[in-house]
């Protein structure tokens, strides 16, 4: 599990998983049904990137988002 603080943290995210499976952003982009320039940005760390562009790219990277509350702090090391 990685740690997500900010919008850099996840574009990273989101542009290490493409590279590891060899897809270019244009074609992440096509699969995804979302615009070249919105994945470029969305990669970048755009902190005003669109959520649906993002959940539709994540989904396309066979990826899930969880949000940890502070109760489940403590477990994340576990994982």
């Amino acid at each position: 599990m990685k740690t997500i603080n900010n919008s850099k943290d996840l574009g990273g995210i989101i542009r290490s998983e493409r590279r590891r499976m060899g897809v270019t952003q244009k074609q992440l982009a096509m699969t995804a049904g979302v615009g070249l320039r919105f994945l470029i940005e969305l990669e970048s760390g755009k902190p005003t990137a669109q959520m649906k562009g993002m959940f539709k790219v994540l989904q396309a990277l066979g990826m899930k988002m969880g949000v940890l509350g502070p109760s489940d702090e403590g477990s994340i090391s576990d994982r």
